[in-house]
């Protein structure tokens, strides 16, 4: 059984980080985005958002979660993105990932965390839903699943 580690997201983290989500970009289904990332731009993203976690196992990024504010959300909410790496669900990544994020979040002082999830995105919604978030609002793009810290 591997060993999955969780711990606070580093800027050297981001060219893996990068790799881990173009793999998910160009496969589609599960991310709005469709353009690819580089490193240097998840390093600035990093610097901009509150809180980045990544999962690893032998020293390979199997995952990554962040939270940060988002214009479209009330005060004391966050917004939160995960991505887990093609061929490691079903491993608890995301379990992990969302236990060490929500510690966070609480900490850091946020009341609630938001999830905007595009409609075609089962898994999301799935993933999300297991984690004890509830629909809040829909759009015409995203059901925005609410959990409560």
């Amino acid at each position: 059984m591997t060993r999955i580690h969780v711990r606070p997201a580093r800027p050297f983290d981001a060219g893996a980080m990068a790799a881990l989500l173009n793999a998910i970009i160009a496969r589609g289904g599960t991310t709005a985005m469709t353009q690819p990332v580089t490193g240097a731009q998840l390093r600035d993203w990093m610097a901009a958002s509150d809180i980045w976690h990544v999962a690893e196992a032998e020293g390979e990024i199997l995952g990554f979660q962040w939270i940060g504010r988002h214009d479209s959300l009330p005060e004391g909410a966050c917004d939160i993105a995960t991505f887990v790496a093609l061929g490691s669900h079903g491993l608890g990544v995301g379990s992990r990932l969302f236990e060490a994020t929500r510690k966070a979040a609480k900490a850091a002082g946020h009341a609630w965390i938001a999830a905007r999830i595009a409609h075609y995105n089962e898994g999301g919604q799935a993933y999300y839903k297991s984690r004890g978030f509830e629909d809040w609002r829909r759009t015409d793009d995203k059901i925005i699943k609410r959990y409560d810290l």
